[in-house]
């Protein structure tokens, strides 16, 4: 998400060349507003306004959100509401917040208007009640931050909770509700290769680089069984659509791994994709097309058990994920806010 590409048509062409949606986080912005004076008109004149820093920041933000969402909204029209949506996180000082996330969801929800957004919520324990209420209220959600299997079943169990609590309140919302529930893959590599590295063994050795794709196809048959049991059929009866499973952080970390690696062995029905530009450049360059997310599930569950066996617990490197994860996009807030105080003086 950058300005430019609203400015110059970038997203037109993105669109053509077969893109589905755009997703945005507060790194993202940080880089975008730093890195741009396509802000600057906007900034001064919010200022002007007596708004304060934060309150500006979000008004930036507002701005080109609405706008990607204009252009994506005939594909999301024309998809039936599956495709062509744009996604906007709350602030990450509100991670640890339940019912600061349910307000601040609602808040852009109203502000934006626009019905192909969806809401960033992070999977932290204190998100997962403020899901199941903001999908209650028919916005749409996309969840972020999940880097464990268990989350992961909080994350669906929490989606499927808050429409059937919508079902028996609106029923005729039901189908106009999107969410998507992002995995995130490299960082999981990146953190369990340098733990096997220091075990040094061969059998360690061996597994580097297979972890987190095992782990994203054993999420994947979880998902399969979620959304096929008899209390997701009711709703599905009712025009629900499946909350669809998301690979992010899909930019290989380690230089001797192939680039595409985390988007060739992750397609199947229903799953998306997000890819920074480079990956997406490399994966139209010389990407593989193939239902790869069903194929070596036994082997997934080898590789899961074997990193058992190596004393990796993947619950407690979840967490230590979700806490760096959670850490990066607040600092990339905080800074971009010193930096626009800083600018208004």
């Amino acid at each position: 998400m950058k300005r430019e590409y609203i400015a110059h048509g970038d997203f037109e062409r993105v669109l053509a060349s077969g893109i589905r949606g755009l997703t945005s986080n507060p790194t993202i912005f940080q880089k975008a507003i730093e890195g741009s004076d396509l802000y600057d008109d906007q900034f001064h004149q919010c200022i002007a306004q007596g708004l304060t820093i934060e309150e500006t920041y979000w008004e930036l933000v507002k701005c080109d959100i609405v706008a990607a969402a204009d252009i994506f909204a005939p594909l999301y029209k024309q998809s039936g509401g599956l495709d062509g949506y744009v996604s906007v996180e709350v602030s990450p000082e509100l991670a640890h917040d339940t019912l600061g996330t349910i307000n601040a969801a609602q808040l852009l929800h109203d502000q934006i208007a626009c019905p192909n957004v969806m809401i960033k919520i992070p999977a932290t324990v204190e998100g997962i009640p403020a899901i199941e209420e903001v999908i209650s209220r028919g916005i749409n959600i996309n969840v972020t931050l999940i880097f464990s299997v268990d989350r992961y079943a909080d994350v669906m169990k929490a989606y499927i909770q808050g429409l059937s609590r919508l079902a028996a309140t609106a029923p005729q919302r039901v189908a106009h509700v999107g969410s998507v529930a992002s995995f995130f893959i490299s960082r999981v590599d990146s953190e369990i290769d340098k733990r096997l590295a220091a075990i040094g063994s061969d059998s360690a050795t061996q597994l580097m680089g297979k972890a987190a794709i095992a782990q994203a196809k054993v999420a994947y048959q979880l998902f399969e069984r979620t959304f096929s049991g008899e209390s997701w059929h009711k709703l599905s009866q009712a025009g629900a659509h499946v909350q669809r499973p998301l690979w992010a952080s899909t930019s290989t970390k380690n230089p001797s791994y192939p680039d595409t690696m985390y988007v060739d062995q992750l397609i199947g029905p229903h799953s998306v994709n997000t890819l920074p530009d480079q990956t997406m450049d490399a994966f139209i360059q010389r990407g593989t097309i193939s239902t790869t997310i069903t194929q070596d599930v036994q082997r997934a569950h080898e590789v899961w058990d074997a990193l058992s066996q190596c004393d990796i617990d993947p619950n407690e490197i979840a967490q230590q994920l979700e806490t760096e994860g959670v850490a990066s996009f607040q600092k990339s807030f905080r800074d971009l806010l010193a930096v626009l105080a800083a600018k208004a003086k």
